[in-house]
């Protein structure tokens, strides 16, 4: 496969061009004005299963939604696919998290499985290899995801216990599990319970 871009982010603008047609014919629905890039979603100390995010309207300064395609991806054709799962997300503004007006897209696109991770159906693939081979090679090499040996940030090691109201007022406190084993979990300031670990 030959390279027409020289970056991911430009290879990833025509691949949302490129998706225009097969959304408008098999979703009869329409690709809104994206920005569209990688990096890692959601930031640092989001999962690292997380491989694609989509960023709504309402958090853009520009009302343009934003999406991110993560760095361990490098087939074209994987790439196709998340890209069309974050681009749903854009469709509906986020507004339907995977079910309601999404997951209906989504199954009309092709995509398939559990609605918060899905993947290319027979078909769809189908389709995006078509896609892939037309833009040609993806101009990325995958990084390997912090966590899984990679000299990227260190995962924290304090973990946080959550303990909250057993009357349900609501009041929640975090401390370390050293804390909650030595001194036991404190007492909710606006029952007098002592709280209980969620």
């Amino acid at each position: 496969m030959t390279a027409k871009f020289t970056t991911r982010e430009e290879w990833l603008v025509a691949a949302v061009e490129a998706l225009r047609p097969l959304f408008s014919a098999l979703t009869a629905e329409t690709i809104p004005a994206v920005r569209v890039s990688v990096g890692w979603p959601g930031g640092n100390g989001r999962k690292n299963s997380v491989i694609g995010q989509c960023w709504s309207t309402k958090v853009a300064a520009d009302s343009v939604s934003q999406l991110f395609i993560s760095p361990v991806l490098d087939d074209a054709v994987r790439v196709l696919d998340v890209l069309a799962h974050e681009l749903i997300h854009a469709i509906d503004d986020c507004q339907s998290g995977h079910k309601g007006r999404f997951a209906k897209i989504a199954k009309a696109l092709g995509l398939t499985g559990k609605m918060t991770a899905t993947v290319a159906g027979d078909a769809l693939k189908v389709e995006l290899e078509a896609v892939a081979a037309e833009l040609g090679e993806y101009p990325h090499a995958a990084l390997v995801s912090p966590g899984e040996g990679a000299d990227g940030p260190k995962k924290q090691t304090t973990r946080m216990m959550k303990v909250e109201c057993p009357e349900g007022s609501g009041y929640k406190v975090r401390l370390t599990r050293q804390w909650l084993a030595e001194y036991g979990a404190p007492i909710c300031p606006h029952c007098g319970e002592q709280m209980l670990e969620a």
